[in-house]
């Protein structure tokens, strides 16, 4: 029987998709209708939602209070509390869990020890519309209750895409590079996935990764119990 994976603030499955690639049985939650999600899926509220029947725990709750944009005027949305909450609820919980978001000061005052990855680690990205190879640089952090050793960045110093707004961007200058729709669903490697999906998505590398460790923890838990 594979260990079932409870997967919130779920998304468009980006994150579940990686975990069942590393052989879990995946079940999402979040708050708003996924037609999407590739595995079984509940609409419900991710912060309050039993933890009980499940082996291990993936969290992403939203970004937006902890995100480097609010530095450019945005107005808070009040997601600010879910961070916090999910990992106290996680590390209460006992079960072996990993929680992601945006890199910010912020976030790791929350997450401290979080480790980040990067789609350089993963060799993930497309062309340009010049026919330019850029790698994905989506640098997300990851609180884990297991140790693990992380791979490390090589996007520094290259040509580099992000996945972020609607269509192309950045060609002549700007903000910095972001891919199109159909690149970013390369890029990101969710061929499935709306534009949307992809933007607040997280690539299934980084939690096929994360899963693998993420198992051994949940075996070794089983193990113990036995």
């Amino acid at each position: 029987m594979k260990p079932r994976l409870l997967d919130l603030f779920c998304c468009e499955g980006g994150a579940g998709t990686g975990y069942a690639r590393a052989g879990f049985d995946v079940v999402g939650v979040d708050i708003d209708s996924q037609p999407r999600y590739p595995y079984e899926f509940h609409q419900g509220d991710a912060s309050t939602w039993s933890l009980v029947g499940f082996d291990a725990v993936h969290a992403s709750p939203p970004c937006e209070d902890h995100s480097v944009t609010m530095a450019f005027g945005l107005n808070d949305r009040g997601t600010g509390w879910l961070l916090p909450h999910t990992v106290t609820r996680l590390r209460e919980s006992g079960l072996p869990f990993v929680i992601e978001n945006v890199e910010s000061k912020a976030v790791r005052a929350h997450m401290p020890g979080a480790i980040r990855l990067c789609g350089s680690m993963f060799g993930l990205g497309a062309e340009d519309s010049r026919g330019n190879w850029r790698i994905l640089r989506r640098h997300r952090l990851f609180l884990t209750s297991f140790p693990l050793l992380v791979p490390a960045c090589t996007c520094r110093g290259r040509l580099v895409g992000g996945v972020y707004g609607h269509g192309e961007q950045g060609v002549n200058g700007g903000r910095g590079y972001g891919f199109a729709a159909d690149r970013a669903r390369e890029a990101m490697g969710m061929p499935w996935a709306s534009r949307d999906g992809c933007t607040e998505g997280i690539p299934p590398a980084y939690t096929e990764f994360l899963g693998e460790r993420l198992m051994s923890a949940v075996l070794e838990r089983r193990a113990v119990a036995a």
